[in-house]
């Protein structure tokens, strides 16, 4: 089982872009995950083929469990 905690931005296009972290710090605090992605949009820190990240739009985590079958 792996957790990704993605932060999904808005570019200049208005398309989302998802930036993906592993393992997250658990349980999340949302209001340090609303500064950093503030800060990720001030700092300009990321671009896109669609142009800088302009607004937040959400944050997840997203646990992923996979089973493998044997044959």
């Amino acid at each position: 089982m792996t957790k990704k905690l993605e932060l999904v931005f808005e570019n200049e296009l208005a398309k989302n872009v998802t930036i993906s972290l592993d393992n997250p710090i658990y349980p999340v605090d949302p209001a340090a995950i609303s500064a950093a992605m503030d800060e990720i949009i001030v700092q300009n820190a990321f671009t896109s083929s669609g142009g800088n990240l302009v607004a937040k739009k959400s944050a997840r985590v997203v646990d992923r469990t996979v089973e493998t079958i044997e044959f």
